[in-house]
């Protein structure tokens, strides 16, 4: 049986023992605060739970008998087959924590970080084994969105982008290849483009933020849940890609010669948004809303894997 080692047992962490723990995968789980992974079992065991009667897991109980608490890292990396690392956003803590993994880790092992921010080359130019070494960067909750993002330095190995993608994939998720290092990978760059256009049609009066949110969970959100843009594109035209570009592109590039700029974000924008959105963020309401996400996400999930994929 195939052995993972998840280091930080989070929100992040716990998710991604669920991932492997449906897919078979026996995974030792590790935080370095006392008591975090050991608390982090009955969390599991409960969406696991929740997740079976949406058919998105076969055996929960089965699943959450394969998760162990690590009482230390070198127990956690004991007999590893993969490391997926869900530490601090911070360059400094992961060039600590993957010095540790590195020494500790057995040699054919691939190490993966969760960053969502930091790329590769940033935490792990000085490890002996530097070529086993990436970037994994999931979607939050991992279990629930199945992208994942790969993306190594100049010096990590083909070959294990190669099997990183070959376990994410063995283990239901959906791995892509970003072919070279760039600040915030593909998803928060798309994310990134997108948001600060919503700042700054809500901060320049344009529209409120609450329709604005319409425009895309009522619009564009439901085509780009099984559709990406180039897909969506082709489809908005009788000719396909070139036929779309032949029509639209010219306006296109009359509204992209005006981009949103890093003032999309200042103080004033963000207090504009905050002043129309309305609702304090306790967390209370922040914890229930989050339940709900969760809940339709995996209402989502368990309706796209009864349908044909592309």
């Amino acid at each position: 049986m195939k052995r993972v080692a998840i280091v930080g047992a989070g929100l992040i962490g716990r998710s991604w023992a669920i991932v492997f723990a449906r897919a078979g995968w026996t995974v030792s789980l590790f935080d370095p605060v006392a008591g975090v992974a050991a608390g982090a079992l009955p969390l599991i065991a409960s969406e696991l739970t929740a997740l079976s009667r949406l058919g998105l897991v076969d055996d929960p109980k089965a699943a959450s008998v394969r998760v162990h608490a690590a009482p230390t890292l070198e127990q956690a990396l004991d007999g590893a087959d993969f490391v997926q690392e869900n530490g601090p956003e911070d360059v400094n803590a992961k060039i600590g924590i993957f010095a540790k993994l590195d020494a500790c880790a057995p040699r054919e092992t691939i190490l993966a970080s969760s960053t969502s921010a930091i790329v590769a080359s940033r935490f792990t130019e000085k490890l002996s084994s530097r070529e086993r070494c990436l970037v994994a960067h999931p979607v939050n909750p991992p279990h629930l969105v199945p992208v994942v993002e790969l993306c190594g330095a100049s010096w990590t190995s083909p070959d294990t982008i190669a099997r990183a993608r070959a376990i994410y994939e063995s283990i239901g998720q959906v791995p892509v290849t970003v072919r070279r290092e760039v600040d915030g990978f593909i998803l928060n760059r798309l994310q990134g483009a997108l948001l600060a256009e919503a700042f700054r049609l809500v901060a320049g009066g344009y529209v409120s933020p609450q329709d604005l949110d319409h425009t895309i969970k009522n619009g564009l959100g439901l085509r780009w849940s099984f559709m990406g843009p180039f897909e969506t594109i082709e489809l908005n035209a009788p000719g396909g890609i070139p036929d779309y570009c032949a029509r639209y592109t010219g306006f296109y590039k009359s509204l992209q010669a005006t981009p949103a700029t890093p003032e999309a974000y200042s103080d004033a924008s963000v207090a504009e948004l905050v002043k129309q959105w309305g609702h304090a963020a306790t967390p209370e309401r922040i914890s229930t809303r989050m339940q709900w996400r969760d809940g339709q996400l995996a209402a989502l999930a368990a309706h796209k894997k009864t349908q044909p994929q592309s």
